[in-house]
């Protein structure tokens, strides 16, 4: 089941990105991993400029993506699954969610360019990789340049 989230669930979305965050381990460069990767200052910042969504499952949150209308367009934000209930089709039912209820014609998502597995996801859902993701990335996100230099922009129109 799919719900919107409150101030409620910030423990258990806490949890769940930063348990299903350990893949960027040795993936993604050393001075950009940290633990906890998305510590609780930060993430209830994150809560207060944007949506998120959860996916439930027997009354237990496991999914979570956060959705921000920023400029003109939708970013998908913090999308991640707990461990064991990745690759079940749960990040597809969410991402499936936010496409119908944005308001903008343009989706875009950020993410690690080491994450081959993200990437694949989001390329598998209609994603294409933008090609001027350093302009993108300055405008619509606030991320250290280091992040810029080390992630990619992937997009698609509605």
């Amino acid at each position: 089941m799919i719900r919107q989230l409150s101030h409620k669930d910030t423990d258990a979305t806490y949890e769940i990105i930063n348990q299903a965050a350990h893949a960027y381990r040795g993936v993604i460069p050393n001075d950009c991993y940290h633990e906890p990767y998305m510590p609780s200052q930060e993430l209830h910042r994150e809560m207060e400029s944007m949506v998120f969504f959860g996916w439930e499952e027997e009354g237990r949150l496991v999914g979570v993506m956060g959705f921000q209308p920023v400029q003109g367009v939708t970013l998908i934000r913090h999308a991640y699954v707990l461990p064991g209930y990745q690759r079940k089709g749960i990040g597809a039912r969410l991402l499936t969610h936010l496409k119908r209820i944005t308001k903008t014609n343009c989706l875009l998502v950020g993410t690690w360019s080491d994450s081959n597995w993200a990437i694949d996801f989001y390329q598998k859902h209609g994603f294409k990789l933008m090609p001027d993701k350093n302009e993108l990335l300055t405008r619509y996100w606030n991320i250290p340049q280091r992040q810029v230099q080390t992630s990619v922009v992937l997009g698609m129109e509605l």
